[in-house]
């Protein structure tokens, strides 16, 4: 029997073949070359700059013990304790300015303010002798003007949205009318104390903000002195005007 030899050359050109006409019929799947889109970070509000804003507020919640000392001719006559308190309250209004940095979430800077309005209250009382007498007045606590200055530090719960505490310190400027059967008497006194705040605000646009905030303010102690030149006389009291503040206001960023 003989058998009929092909060549070498022929063999290797229909192995090389075979791949190819495998492949003609067949699907081939792409290769997906999409690029990953990077991961951004969240989107962060700006709040950094000077900026300048006016609020709307009603101040209550003080509590001003009453008392008085008698002196004549220098020396202490006699003392009368607890006879009223006088606790302010009414509606207010102030002008503010301030300066704020940010780092990433964090919002900073220090705010000057000056506040006035129709903050005032008076209260009856009765004073007694040691003769057993009597004799009736008044006492009327007002506030001209508070001037602030705090510093304030938040925190961006969103993009658009802080939350803030404050603390500084506070100037007021008083009036303490004292009235009896033989007349009255005004007298006004300065104090200095301290000031705790807490706040929202909300971006309306890029150069509006609107806040709400709380604050209690304590100027400490003062004594108030009415001098009676005729009679060489004259009476005192401690003023403790402290009270709280809600208000409402709106920020516009320079």
């Amino acid at each position: 029997m003989r058998f009929k030899s092909c060549s070498i050359p022929a063999v290797v050109l229909a192995a090389a073949l075979l791949p190819v006409a495998a492949q003609a019929g067949g699907y081939v799947a792409p290769v997906d070359t999409t690029p990953i889109a990077p991961v951004e970070p969240a989107p962060v509000g700006t709040w950094g700059g000077a900026y300048g804003g006016v609020s709307l507020g009603y101040s209550f919640g003080a509590d001003d013990e009453v008392g008085l000392d008698f002196f004549e001719g220098g020396e202490r006559a006699f003392r009368r304790t607890d006879l009223t308190n006088v606790e302010i309250s009414g509606p207010n209004v102030d002008l503010h300015a301030g300066y704020r940095w940010q780092r990433s979430q964090w919002v900073y800077g220090p705010e000057l303010a000056i506040e006035g309005g129709s903050v005032d209250a008076d209260e009856d009382f009765t004073l007694g002798f040691a003769d057993g007498s009597t004799s009736d007045g008044n006492v009327e606590s007002s506030v001209n003007y508070i001037a602030s200055l705090v510093f304030k530090a938040g925190y961006l719960v969103n993009p658009q949205t802080m939350i803030y505490g404050a603390a500084g310190v506070t100037h007021g400027d008083f009036d303490y009318k004292l009235s009896g059967s033989d007349g009255s008497a005004t007298e006004g006194y300065t104090a200095q104390g301290y000031v705790l705040g807490l706040g929202v605000e909300r971006q309306v646009n890029d150069r509006m903000s609107i806040f709400a905030e709380y604050q209690y303010r304590d100027f400490g102690r003062e004594d108030v002195t009415f001098t009676d030149s005729a009679t060489n006389s004259s009476a005192v009291t401690v003023a403790t005007p402290k009270h709280q503040n809600v208000k409402m206001g709106i920020n516009f960023n320079f």
